[in-house]
């Protein structure tokens, strides 16, 4: 089955998010990938819910998944991105 791209990080949200949903796509259980990167379970959960971890713990974490981390310049925003990025400061009023 071909894989589908991640969409881009962007922010820690974004980071916590794209680490879940390859966990839970590859079927692996928090509490293995916690043994296995010698991180606890805690940690995992802190950086799925897109709080702040320090970058070894990431890096840990996503070893023990399997996953490499890559950077690559930014592209411009997909205006379905830039509308997600921009919905909860849309009130609705016109300016």
């Amino acid at each position: 089955m071909p894989e589908l791209p991640s969409p881009p990080v962007r922010s820690l949200g974004d980071l916590g998010q794209t680490v879940r949903r390859l966990r839970q796509r590859d079927g692996l259980r928090a509490v293995r990938i916690a043994e296995q990167s010698g991180r606890s379970r805690d940690l995992l959960h802190r950086l799925e819910s897109g709080r702040d971890v320090t970058t070894s713990a990431l890096l840990d974490i996503l070893q023990a998944m399997g996953c490499v981390l890559r950077i690559e310049k930014a592209g411009l925003p997909t205006l379905q991105g830039m509308r997600q990025r921009f919905a909860a400061d849309d009130d609705g009023a016109p300016d």
